[in-house]
């Protein structure tokens, strides 16, 4: 995979999380059904680290809760570990299939 396509992807994707939490945060405020702490949090795991803590703070959302207010840059920490890591396995040519 090409990095274009990589950072497309991973745009995408952080978009999609950002506007996950602006829905929960409106379903809130409608008092309907939401989207579960544990489905976000796993959401910026998957990659989508950024776009949860963007839209944690652009949204006022989820803003008291520990687990995302130090989650959310934890997961962002992670994510660029794992890329660094493969980002690294691949350029020195190793298969990981």
């Amino acid at each position: 995979m090409s990095l274009g396509i990589f950072l497309g992807a991973y745009f995408l994707w952080n978009s999609y999380v950002f506007v996950a939490m602006g829905r929960d945060k409106r379903r809130a405020k409608l008092n309907r059904w939401r989207i579960s702490e544990a489905r976000l949090l796993f959401m910026g795991a998957m990659l989508g680290g950024v776009g949860l803590y963007a839209g944690m703070k652009y949204f006022h959302h989820k803003t008291t809760r520990l687990k995302f207010t130090m989650g959310a840059p934890l997961l962002i920490l992670v994510n660029l570990i794992l890329i660094g890591t493969f980002y690294y396995l691949w350029g020195f040519g190793l298969k990981l299939y």
